[in-house]
């Protein structure tokens, strides 16, 4: 990262939750949301991702409520959400309540009904007949023409406008590699002239950590569709994260076995993982980096939720995960080196069964005092047997999700069944 830049230091224990605010109430309104505050905050969230709440393009609208990411304007709220006051409440409870929150910002490009095409249609890119266009294939939007440097400063002026007026506390970019570094750069200095903010790209160019604190894991993500199909197995999941190992130092990536994209076009964690789906999702609060929950995945959710029409979650019955999900979350913020420190593969004889150690290099070097975190998984279908020694197994460890206590010799042995996940923590000798 540049040597201007500071990751903030706030989110280095933090679990990101992503808010879905059309469908997460009946309402689907800020003051409807405002209610689930509490019941995250017990379960340990302390960071709210919220999907674009700019008001969004009516010309060219796909489905009754059209795209999150097709906005007719960057400085009006979507009404369907509420108004500026209630915007403003929500986000000082999420705050009295020691949660930040981020919010989505979409810099390719606009809806084609934006308040800027009339105004100053110079701003958007044209094809060789003088066409607005963009390049993905996406009908309802129209890209920016990063050419013209007063679109440029009226953007980020755009951005400074919800870091003044909503003190909001960071940005997740959109489609991020699609935006001219360089743009980012000046954003992220002019922002940051108001207050520091945390800064989450969704792309995986290593060069966007100059400017950026954290990008995606979405060749990790793609890597595990695979494994569930026995396509690959965990040897190439270990490759893809060594990869991510030469990122610059301090950069972060985000983990999930859900999202909005991933929920509404390529299924439910369940559909993609199937009785793997909580082996995935404890993967991504052990390993290093930074975990996503989707909304509703804590019920859990089976459902593909509509991108474009209303399709609100059903929160009849209270939510069967989230003790699950506190219980990753508290081990996060209990034991810091689960999202800076080190990690230890040990080797399985199936390729569908994924065992590592985590533990902190800085502790001191005696392996009985060391702080170690055991984590086995076992993401195939079949009951798997495991065995593996290393010195800093013996001792005294606890089941982190049954509380029960077990003594183990530097050879352990498990029996994993299905979809089965372990975590053991030990805590000096």
């Amino acid at each position: 990262m540049d040597a201007s830049f500071k990751t903030v230091e706030w989110v280095k224990d933090k679990t990101i939750y992503e808010v879905n605010l059309r469908q997460y109430t009946e309402a689907g309104s800020f003051k409807a949301f405002e209610a689930h505050i509490p019941r995250l905050k017990e379960m340990g969230v302390e960071v709210l991702w919220l999907m674009p709440v700019t008001s969004i393009s009516e010309k060219g609208r796909k489905g009754s409520l059209g795209s999150y990411y097709a906005c007719s304007s960057y400085t009006k709220l979507n009404a369907e959400f509420g108004n500026e006051q209630d915007f403003i409440s929500l986000i000082q409870l999420a705050h009295k309540h020691e949660m930040k929150v981020i919010i989505d910002w979409v810099a390719n490009h606009t809806g084609i009904e934006h308040e800027w095409m009339e105004q100053h249609p110079e701003w958007f890119s044209r094809d060789e007949y003088g066409n607005f266009t963009e390049r993905n294939g996406w009908e309802d939007v129209v890209d920016l023409n990063y050419e013209n440097h007063d679109m440029r400063a009226a953007l980020i002026g755009a951005m400074q406008y919800w870091v003044r007026t909503f003190n909001i506390d960071g940005f997740r970019c959109d489609m991020a590699h699609l935006v001219p570094l360089d743009f980012w750069r000046a954003a992220r200095k002019a922002c940051e002239t108001i207050k520091p903010l945390f800064w989450l790209a969704e792309c995986e160019d290593i060069e966007y950590h100059s400017v950026f604190d954290a990008s995606y894991a979405w060749s990790w993500m793609h890597e595990t569709e695979k494994l569930s199909k026995e396509e690959l197995g965990v040897n190439e999941i270990y490759n893809q994260l060594n990869a991510y190992g030469h990122y610059p130092k301090g950069a972060y990536k985000l983990f999930f076995t859900s999202n909005h994209d991933e929920n509404t076009w390529n299924g439910t964690e369940y559909e993609k993982y199937g009785m793997a789906a909580k082996a995935w999702a404890v993967f991504t609060f052990m390993w290093k980096g930074i975990p996503l929950i989707y909304s509703g995945q804590e019920l859990p959710n089976y459902k593909r939720l509509a991108f474009f029409d209303k399709d609100p979650i059903d929160w009849t019955n209270s939510p069967q995960l989230a003790s699950f999900y506190k219980t990753l979350i508290q081990l996060r913020k209990q034991y810091p080196f689960i999202a800076e420190g080190d990690s230890f593969n040990l080797p399985t004889i199936s390729n569908q069964v994924m065992a590592f150690l985590r533990y902190d290099q800085e502790q001191p070097d005696k392996k009985s005092e060391k702080q170690i975190i055991l984590v086995i998984l076992n993401f195939s279908h079949q009951i798997q047997k495991v065995e593996f020694a290393h010195d800093y197994l013996k001792g005294q460890f606890l089941n982190a999700f049954s509380g029960l206590s077990f003594a183990f010799n530097k050879q352990v042995s498990f029996e994993l069944m299905p979809g089965d996940y372990f975590i053991y923590v030990k805590s000096g000798s």
